[in-house]
């Protein structure tokens, strides 16, 4: 991690999670940290986490990856303050309980779309902007999930359905970015992290928490796996990781 001391980190959804541990260690790795969050209480809040002399370079910013136009201001404004972004975390995501036939679902489907699938293309464009203009080794990381790979099947009990399928997305996007970002000349590594089940505000349903009944991941699991591919040599591009919970029975 040392090629990263002083430079530029922007991760989305970084109130609580995986998001909020990933915002802790890159602070922690001697990066300049900006939070991205709707709750952005709750990112401020994380400074408690660090030590003293570090709490400056945690930096909490409202912003709603739902909506463009939010986006592209803040990512403006990053790019003005900090003199450039260089390295892109892009770890907001929902995951809302849908049935595609069926009509009254519409609204939480455009939800999921916007936030997981159209959220992180347009934060990675806003992003290579400040990356392209300034020259620099830069490294987007997109947070995908197993479901993005291995569509989990389950005939009796209410679906989260449009969720893999926006994860599906991310995973092709990927590929799409890794691409992109060659023909483009600029030395922008992408990688995608699939990590099995977490435990998070995301595994909590109806006072239920479905990660006590299987084995599961910590958020910082996931967090440190973000250290590893950020610490790879300019040579080396980690472009998917699958991060299971041992003994995970799908």
């Amino acid at each position: 991690m040392e090629q990263w001391k002083n430079k530029v980190a922007v991760v989305t959804g970084a109130s609580a999670g995986i998001g909020a541990a990933i915002a802790v260690d890159l602070v922690k790795a001697g990066m300049i940290t900006i939070g991205l969050a709707r709750r952005v209480e709750k990112v401020e809040a994380l400074k408690k986490d660090l030590p003293e002399n570090l709490q400056r370079n945690l930096h909490a910013v409202k912003c709603d990856v739902s909506k463009e136009d939010d986006i592209v201001r803040v990512f403006q404004w990053i790019d003005t303050k900090f003199k450039g972004i260089d390295v892109l975390i892009n770890n907001a995501g929902i995951v809302r309980q849908t049935e595609l036939i069926n009509k009254d679902n519409s609204t939480a489907v455009r939800e999921v779309i916007d936030t997981n699938v159209l959220g992180l293309v347009f934060c990675t464009r806003e992003a290579y902007k400040s990356m392209e203009k300034h020259g620099r080794n830069s490294h987007v990381v997109h947070m995908n999930s197993t479901v993005g790979h291995d569509l989990i099947r389950n005939l009796q009990s209410p679906s989260t359905n449009i969720y893999p399928a926006s994860k599906y997305a991310v995973t092709a996007i990927t590929e799409l970015h890794r691409q992109e970002f060659i023909r483009s000349k600029n030395h922008i590594k992408v990688t995608s992290v699939s990590p099995g089940l977490v435990r998070t505000e995301m595994t909590q349903w109806d006072g239920v928490d479905l990660a006590s009944a299987m084995p599961f991941l910590e958020a910082e699991d996931i967090s440190q796996s973000i250290l590893y591919i950020l610490g790879t040599p300019p040579h080396v591009q980690v472009h998917e990781l699958i991060i299971k919970p041992f003994g995970e029975w799908f």
